[in-house]
């Protein structure tokens, strides 16, 4: 792989791609810096060669050009202080600001550019204008795998005019060799869970892992449309009805591969989609018209639990009910757990998609896990098996 690690930044220029796509209050503090904190190393390893770091990212999704809630300027003094140093800005990332600040940026100092997207030539992958990007640099370095899946000119086209100075930064090399410890060093036996509202969105990836896979536990909101696959009756849970046929298919699949594919035995169900609403235990293929079922059962919770710590290798992806609701909740903490301790026993466990993160975050567990992935999306598409164009455009 090729990282930073193979380039000494003395006296060089580093375009940097990182994902500052965090999270800020009304007075545009920020109140999650996880994504910051995981670029620093990268940051910090040019700095420390003799290099200088010029920082591009998007923030937010702006759709009429510059927009102030969405201007990167807002990271400057948390950037600042987990640097220990000043932090330029320029206001422009491809304008006079960013060709003059670039061009007079002096080893050791870090140039942050305004936000990618208040031009829509970034996400359309234009080549003019990622030219214009590279331009302000003389190395590239990729460390942003929250948009690794994406073909956008500072992720993918950017790296074109690098032909032999581009490489990994420390995050996407991380997060490129614990995907692969799940889905190519893998040790047996290995579980997958996912979970989450809709199969829509992991109906290919469930396809996927059924090639690779010893169980797959399904939860989460996506349970109902397998279990009325089967023919359970469901009330009046989240069903995707355009889907039971790939479901019925998939189950199928499963068997015919011979992977162990646990579906939940019951659920806890309410009367409505709210925390105080009236609820019960009741088998999850018998919920009563009027009631939904909003999480996982303590049969379930026990079942699930045990394949966990009989398992080698975990990958979890999406949470078992609505665990924003405190009353629906116990199921996704009860997986989180019932990880942590199959990691205490030795088995490599990996968390990714954002409602996964959030719930080992909610619960405090980040640490007590193998590896905690930033990317949402993109690990999504990697698990699907396709090769993300900002992995591409390095290697290639």
């Amino acid at each position: 792989m090729k990282t930073i690690d193979n380039c000494n930044f003395k006296d060089k220029k580093a375009l940097i791609r990182v994902d500052f796509n965090v999270p800020l209050d009304e007075k545009q503090n920020i109140t999650d810096p996880t994504r910051i904190n995981a670029a620093l190393p990268t940051i910090k390893k040019i700095l420390n060669d003799g290099g200088s770091a010029i920082i591009m990212s998007h923030l937010g999704r702006p759709k009429q050009g510059p927009e102030d809630k969405f201007s990167l300027r807002h990271l400057v003094p948390f950037l600042t202080d987990a640097l220990n140093k000043p932090v330029k800005f320029a206001d422009d990332c491809i304008g006079n600001s960013a060709i003059e600040l670039s061009q007079n940026l002096q080893p050791g100092e870090v140039l942050l550019l305004e936000n990618l997207r208040f031009y829509k030539e970034e996400t359309k992958g234009d080549k003019y204008f990622a030219g214009k990007l590279a331009s302000l640099g003389n190395v590239y370095i990729n460390d942003a795998f929250g948009t690794a899946h994406r073909a956008h000119a500072s992720t993918t086209i950017v790296a074109g005019f690098f032909p032999e100075e581009k490489y990994f930064g420390y995050l996407m090399a991380q997060e490129l060799l614990n995907m692969n410890k799940v889905l190519v060093d893998t040790a047996k036996p290995f579980t997958a869970i996912l979970g989450g509202a809709k199969v829509s969105g992991k109906i290919e990836i469930v396809n996927h892992l059924l090639d690779k896979v010893d169980n797959l536990i399904i939860g989460g909101g996506m349970m109902f449309t397998f279990i009325k696959a089967l023919g359970g009756k469901v009330g009046d849970s989240l069903v995707d009805n355009q889907l039971i046929d790939i479901a019925r298919k998939a189950v199928e699949k499963a068997e015919n591969t011979g992977v162990n594919l646990f579906l939940p035995s019951d659920t806890i169900a309410a009367e409505a989609f709210d925390n105080n609403a009236k609820k019960r235990v009741c088998c999850a293929d018998e919920v009563p018209d009027g009631w939904m079922g909003l999480d996982i059962g303590p049969e379930t919770q026990k079942k699930f639990a045990q394949v966990i710590n009989e398992s080698s290798t975990i990958l979890w992806n999406g949470p078992m009910g609505v665990f924003e609701m405190s009353n629906f909740a116990e199921g996704t903490k009860k997986i989180a757990e019932a990880i942590v301790q199959a990691t205490n026993n030795g088995a490599y466990s990996l968390i990714g998609g954002g409602d996964s993160v959030a719930a080992i975050n909610k619960y405090g567990l980040a640490d007590k896990v193998s590896y905690v992935s930033t990317g949402g999306g993109a690990m999504l598409e990697y698990i699907e098996g396709k090769e993300l164009p900002g992995v591409l455009a390095i290697n290639s």
